[in-house]
This record gives structure tokens, sequence and C-alpha cells, in this order.
């Protein structure tokens, strides 16, 4: 396992291949499945974001730099892993996303996926509250984790630790566009990361890893130099609009919501956000439970600016 560069602002020096085309029958669709994206944020001393580079055998995005994230297992939605999140419950959560239930597995998700793919455990000792340490041997539980022979929960369970979900700020929501060989319907959620924690890619699914600025991120992308898919990119324009994470964080906090918790939202792109100072939104925007159908045609038009949708 490699280290991450906490300085470096370049995380890879080839463009990805365009994605390889599905195993599903013409006019097919795979199953769209639950998925969820964290976006860690930290002052480096300005604000930067933690990206991976997806691996070239990835099915989806191969080569692609990105947030952690992935699929919601099964187990992100088991009573005793719910039971081990302490300042929020499934209803609480599923209002915030305009659902009926379910909510908290999201979260739950980007927590385990955060831990899997980029290294760092959001998580707390149930008795004393103290942040986990991360070192060697947490290190060594997160191989047993990725090889599948350690289940999320009972590494909580076992070493006393809890959830914190609160603290994952809900930021966007996207679905993959026809066409894909795999569909997720992702929310997008925003959190600081543990300060002196700098992470580290798995060196199986995601082969490098780095701190980077929104802008240079972007700039990169624009020059060829890394492939970043079109949530990614329309969330690090957003984040560019700020100079610190703490500014970012506040404004999250302070988002307004309807009386039944949902955030207002704005469309983005091909998919939605909470609205942030600066947005001009209508008072009755809202979640779009679920995300309309559109083709990667569609997410290439409003990539290139070419339409709102």
């Amino acid at each position: 396992m490699r280290a991450v560069d906490a300085s470096a602002n370049v995380l890879s020096a080839s463009p990805a291949p365009s994605p390889p085309a599905g195993s599903f029958p013409a006019g097919a669709s795979p199953p769209i499945r639950d998925a969820a994206t964290v976006i860690l944020v930290s002052d480096r001393p300005d604000l930067h974001v933690l990206m991976l580079e997806r691996t070239r055998r990835a099915v989806f995005g191969p080569g692609a730099t990105v947030f952690p994230g992935g699929a919601v297992d099964a187990d992100d939605r088991d009573p005793r892993l719910v039971a081990r999140v302490v300042d929020l419950d499934d209803r609480g959560a599923s209002a915030e996303h305009g659902l009926p239930a379910g909510g908290l597995g999201f979260r739950v998700a980007a927590l385990r996926e955060c831990f899997e793919e980029a290294g760092i455990l959001l998580a707390a000792d149930k008795v004393t509250g103290v942040p986990v340490e991360h070192g060697a041997d947490l290190a060594a539980v997160r191989d047993q984790l990725n090889a599948g022979t350690l289940r999320f929960v009972d590494l909580l369970e076992g070493r006393g630790l809890v959830l914190a979900a609160r603290p994952l700020r809900l930021f966007s929501h996207w679905l993959t566009p026809l066409g894909a060989p795999r569909r997720y319907n992702t929310w997008f959620f925003v959190a600081a990361a543990p300060d002196g924690e700098d992470g580290a890619h798995d060196d199986n699914e995601l082969v490098a890893s780095g701190w980077v600025r929104p802008p240079d991120a972007l700039a990169q992308h624009a020059a060829g130099e890394i492939d970043l898919i079109f949530p990614t990119e329309t969330s690090l324009r957003v984040l560019t609009r700020y100079e610190h994470a703490g500014a970012l964080l506040d404004d999250l906090d302070a988002g307004a919501r309807d009386a039944n918790g949902p955030s207002r939202v704005v469309t983005d792109g091909t998919g939605e956000r909470v609205v942030l100072p600066g947005d001009a939104v209508c008072e009755t925007s809202h979640w779009t439970i679920p995300l309309p159908d559109i083709s990667f045609r569609a997410e290439r038009a409003a990539a290139a600016g070419e339409v709102n949708v």
C-alpha cells in the first residue's frame, strides 16, 4: 500500500479510455443500484479534496479520478450496523432525502466506502467519543474488509466503535445515464477529513490518490491529464467557490429546508444539489425521487454547456 502524498496536486498523467460497452442486450439497461459518495475536504492550507484514481480494469469509470464511494450493500441497512449510528436515525435521514425509508443506509455506505477505498475511518470510541486512531493495525483491518474476510459491523462491534452520520452533509443526487455498463442512484455527501489523516488508496480498485485543490483538478481534466465523470466535474466546479473548507461546511449546515426535512435543491447539469449562496432557485424546489432517465448524449451536451437539463 502506497502512502498518499498530501502535497500532491497531480493525480495521473494519462487520460482514461472510454467505458466498455455493457453486456446487456440492445435496448436493455442494467438494474439501478443505490450508491453513496463522500467528498472529503481539508484546509491544506486552503480547500483541498481527496481524490482517487480508479484502475483501468474497472467496469464502471475505468481510469477515472473520483471521490471515495460505491454501491450500498445490504449490510449497510442491517439493524446491527444501523444501531452503531449515534446521532441520526433512519427516519431523520430519510426525511432529508425525501424518501419514505432507507436514507440512513446511504450515509453508512459512504462511511464504509471511505474506509475501504481511502483508508479513513470516520468513527469514534463508543464510551469516550475519541476518534479512532489510524495506525498500521487499522490498515490491516481495511485489507480484511476489502478481501471480504471481515464485515464492517464486526469491525465496529469488535472495537467498540460508533458512527456519526450528521457530519456527512447531504450535497447532491445523480443517476447514471442509460447505456452505462452499471447504473447507480447516487447521493453525494461532504465531510471534513480528520486532522492529520492523509488516507491511502487500496492499491486494487484504486491505484493513486492525493489531496488536490478543486480548480487544479479541473485544470488537469481540461489538459487531458486526468479523466473526470460528469458528476465529479460538476461537484468540483461548485467547490471552486470556496477558499476554505469551513465556509463550505457552514453553508451546507445553514442550508434552507422545508417543513418536512428535505433541503431546497437546484438543478445542476443532469443532477441536483442543495442550494448554496448565489444559487437562484424556486422556493418549492425539492429532491426529485426518482431522478428521470437521461442518455449519455444528454449528459455530454450538459457537460459542454449546450443544454440546461
